[in-house]
């Protein structure tokens, strides 16, 4: 016999049956759960045998066993009648939702380009965005109103949350214009300690930033610290001092020339873009879907 032919041909029902039988070693069990009579029971996984070509049941003894042959198969039909379970939920969703979270810079310079291309995908999925800082972001996807969030750094190391770096940012230095850095260009790190910085207040992503370059660098304590990105650049192009951050956060006023770019170092300085989730909402389809368009996304 052709069992790869016999394998096209195998019933769900009987592959039903068969995990039933498996897991009782008993007939008479599997058709108290599945409500058949024991003889149908009996028929089904002979009718399996015969698709498979194999003898998956040893009637001997007085107790039925699986042979070699249905011990492999037994360690499959769960993860089969898993996956079909999962399927048919996924499918049969009356409406399929997606909620995620950013940091107000990937939201506003990232997100818009993802969730564009992402509904071209699936345009039947509702998605739902918010804006919170890094720790509100990870407490929200722990507690499972976010399945997704966006943020700046690696997450906190937490057994129930999955990460992914998406892409590498930069860090720059942005001064006000006709700042002596301006015409520079690139400055190694000792040389930003006599410039004044702005930075935003503790418990911001952008302030571990700051602190992480600058905080071992004597006398950098912030001559001001702002709550928001907005402001931080207004603060710096009116001349107020200098500040870092990542370079999408900063593009647009750079290219309007309210402030001027700088590099830090040889090599720059960057930050990580990370994705993170629950970690046993893995397999959810809509943020599988997501994750596929915002990879797709960054790499083009």
């Amino acid at each position: 016999m052709d069992r790869r032919g016999g394998w096209q041909r195998v019933e769900l029902r009987h592959l039903r049956t068969f995990e039933a039988v498996a897991r009782t070693l008993s007939m008479t069990q599997a058709a108290r759960e599945l409500h058949y009579a024991q003889s149908s029971v009996s028929d089904q996984v002979q009718a399996l045998e015969r698709e498979l070509g194999v003898a998956l049941v040893d009637r001997s003894q007085r107790r039925i066993r699986l042979t070699a042959q249905g011990e492999v198969l037994s360690s499959y039909t769960g993860r089969i009648l898993g996956l079909l379970a999962e399927a048919r939920s996924a499918v049969s969703r009356p409406a399929a939702e997606l909620s995620l979270g950013a940091l107000e810079t990937l939201s506003r310079h990232l997100l818009p380009g993802v969730l564009s291309h992402y509904r071209t995908l699936h345009p039947g999925t509702k998605v739902r965005v918010s804006q919170h800082n890094r720790g509100e972001l990870y407490r929200s996807v722990l507690r499972g109103d976010l399945d997704l969030c966006l943020t700046f750094g690696a997450p906190p190391a937490d057994p129930g949350l999955s990460a992914e770096t998406l892409a590498e940012e930069p860090l720059v230095v942005i001064a006000p214009p006709g700042h002596p850095l301006a015409a520079r260009g690139r400055v190694d790190l000792a040389e930003l300690a006599a410039e004044p910085f702005l930075a935003t207040q503790r418990g911001c992503g952008f302030r571990e930033m700051y602190d992480g370059v600058l905080g071992a660098v004597p006398g950098k304590e912030p001559v001001a610290e702002v709550d928001s990105i907005d402001t931080l650049g207004a603060c710096v192009a009116a001349g107020m001092g200098c500040a870092l951050l990542p370079l999408v956060a900063v593009r647009g006023r750079a290219e309007r020339g309210e402030v001027a770019l700088v590099e830090v170092g040889d090599g720059g300085l960057r930050t990580a873009v990370t994705m993170t989730w629950l970690e046993r909402n893995s397999a959810n389809p809509e943020l599988l879907g997501f994750q596929h368009a915002l990879r797709g996304r960054l790499a083009a």
